[in-house]
C-alpha cells in the first residue's frame, strides 16, 4: 500500500498561501490526495512519497511528447539561451506561423497566443467582427475555456463546480462571480441533434455570429460526431454567414497533424489549437480563412497579450510539429495502436469482471467510463455514468502505479510502449477484483 503523507503535509502547507492550495482548481479533485511531483520523465512521474506512476493524464493533454524529452528539451533550452521574451519580433514567429500555415489546412493565417482559452476569446471575436452578429452558439458538455463569455456550467468529477443558479430560460454560469450579463449571447444546444441545430441556426441567423464546436466530445465522453454532423454545420455556417469554429485545442496534433479537421476532411473557417502544440509550453494559436484574419491586419479587432509569440513558446511548438512529423508521422500509428490496445484491453477486462462500462477511443485518446449502456453517442446518455465508481477506480489505480484523470479521460504519448500497455491492463485487472469486493 502506497503513502502519499508527504504530498498531504505539502497541501496543507501550501493552503497557507496559495488560494486552494493548487494551482488550478481542477487539480484539487484527484484523491486520496493532490499529489506534489518530485520529477518527471518519459511516461514516469515520481512523487515527493517516492511513489512511481505511468502517466495517462499528461498534465490535461499538453505532453504528447510525455515528459522531459530530449530533443524537446533541447530545442527549448537552446531558445532559452537566446533570451526567452523580447516584446520584439523574432525569426521564431514566422517560422512557427508558416509551419502551422503548412500543417492544418484550413489555415491561411494564424495568430499566436498563450493558451486555449485565449485562442477561443480571439475567435470569438473575430466571428463576430466579421459578420457583425453577436450571438454564439454552443453545445452542451463542450468546454471552451474558462472566460467568463463562454464558460458555462460542466458537470465534471474534477472540474468541483457547485451548482450553479440560472433561470429557465437562461444559460447556467460556470461558476460563481461571472457577471449575470456574461452569457446572455450564447445559445446552448444538445450536441449531435443536426434538426435542432438547423432550426436554431435558420431562426436566428440574423443574430448568430458563430457555431463552435469540438470536433471530438473529448471533455465528456469522447463522443464522436454522427456520420454528416460537423458537415452538416460547415454547410448551414457557410449559407447563412455564420462563422464556423473548430475548437481544437484538445483533438490539435494529436489525432493528426492536421487535428481532427485534417482527418476528417472539414474544414472551418477558424480552428483554435493549444495543449499537444508546446508540450508542456504555454502557447496556442487560431488559424483560418485570411479573410477574418484582415480584420487584425487593419487594426479593427485587436489581438494582445503580452507573452504572444515568444522565444520559448515558438521554438516548444516548432519542435512538437518536428517530433510528431518526422518519417511521415510514424508515431500517430504507434499512438494509435497502442489506444486501441488499451481500450479493448479494458472492454475485456469489463466482461471477465463483470463490470458494465464504455470505452469511447479516436486515435491516443480515450474516455473510460462505468454505465449500464452499450454504447454513449449523445451527452445525455453520458450524464448517467457512475462517476463516482470511476473517482474511486482512479484512487485505486494510484495505489497501483498508474496516474489518470478522475473523470475518466486518457491520453496516450508518443512514449508509451507495449510494456506500459502491459502493465496498465494488470493493474485495472487487480483493480477490478478490488472494486467488486469493494475494497
Amino acid at each position: 500500500m502506497r503513502t502519499f503523507e508527504k504530498s498531504r503535509a505539502k497541501l496543507a502547507e501550501a493552503k497557507q498561501v496559495l488560494a486552494g492550495g493548487v494551482a488550478s482548481t481542477l487539480r484539487g479533485s484527484m484523491k486520496p490526495t493532490p499529489l506534489y511531483v518530485e520529477s518527471a520523465s518519459g511516461v514516469t512521474v515520481r512523487d515527493v512519497d517516492g511513489n512511481e506512476y505511468i502517466d495517462y493524464q499528461l498534465a490535461y493533454g499538453p505532453l504528447i511528447l510525455g515528459h522531459a524529452h530530449p530533443g524537446f528539451n533541447e530545442k527549448v533550452s537552446k531558445a532559452m539561451a537566446k533570451g526567452i521574451t523580447y516584446g520584439l519580433q523574432h525569426d521564431g514567429e514566422i517560422e512557427l506561423a508558416r509551419r502551422l500555415t503548412e500543417v492544418l489546412p484550413c489555415a491561411d493565417k494564424v495568430v499566436l497566443s498563450g493558451s486555449g482559452t485565449e485562442a477561443v476569446m480571439l475567435a470569438l471575436r473575430l466571428s463576430r467582427a466579421y459578420t457583425g452578429k453577436r450571438k454564439v452558439v454552443r453545445f452542451h458538455g463542450h468546454y471552451h475555456g474558462w472566460s467568463d463569455s463562454i464558460f458555462t456550467s460542466f458537470p465534471s468529477p474534477d472540474m468541483m463546480q457547485k451548482a450553479t443558479s440560472a433561470a429557465a430560460d437562461s444559460v447556467p454560469p460556470g461558476t460563481k462571480g461571472q457577471s449575470e450579463l456574461s452569457l446572455q449571447d450564447i445559445i446552448l444546444l444538445p450536441w449531435n441533434e443536426p434538426e435542432t441545430l438547423e432550426a436554431t441556426l435558420r431562426a436566428h441567423a440574423h443574430e448568430i455570429a458563430v457555431v463552435i464546436s469540438e470536433p471530438v466530445m473529448c471533455n465528456s465522453g469522447c463522443i464522436m460526431p454522427l456520420p454528416g454532423y460537423l458537415e452538416k454545420i460547415r454547410e448551414l455556417t457557410r449559407e447563412l454567414n455564420i462563422v464556423f469554429i473548430m475548437d481544437e485545442v484538445i483533438t490539435g496534433f494529436r489525432l493528426s497533424p492536421g487535428g481532427a479537421h485534417g482527418r476528417f476532411g472539414i474544414n472551418p473557417d477558424l480552428v483554435t489549437v493549444g495543449k499537444a502544440l508546446g508540450g508542456g509550453i504555454a502557447v496556442s494559436a487560431v488559424g483560418g480563412r485570411k479573410e477574418l484574419f484582415e480584420l487584425i491586419d487593419s487594426e479593427q479587432v485587436s489581438h494582445l497579450g503580452t507573452l504572444n509569440g515568444n522565444g520559448v513558446a515558438t521554438s516548444a511548438g516548432l519542435a512538437v510539429l518536428e517530433l510528431l512529423t518526422e518519417n511521415d508521422g510514424a508515431v500517430y500509428g504507434k499512438m494509435e495502436g497502442n489506444a486501441i490496445k488499451l481500450a479493448e484491453g479494458i472492454r475485456s477486462l469489463f466482461e471477465k469482471h463483470g463490470h458494465r462500462g464504455v470505452v469511447n477511443q479516436i486515435g491516443p485518446v480515450f474516455h473510460f467510463m462505468f454505465i449500464d449502456e452499450d454504447e454513449v453517442a449523445h451527452f445525455d446518455t453520458f450524464q448517467k455514468r457512475n462517476s463516482a465508481k470511476y473517482a474511486k477506480f482512479a484512487e485505486l489505480m494510484l495505489d497501483e502505479g498508474v496516474l489518470v484523470r478522475p473523470n475518466g479521460l486518457w491520453y496516450i504519448s508518443t512514449v508509451h510502449e507495449a510494456e506500459h500497455i502491459e502493465t496498465t491492463l494488470q493493474a485495472i485487472d487487480r483493480v477490478f477484483v478490488r472494486l467488486t469486493e469493494g475494497n
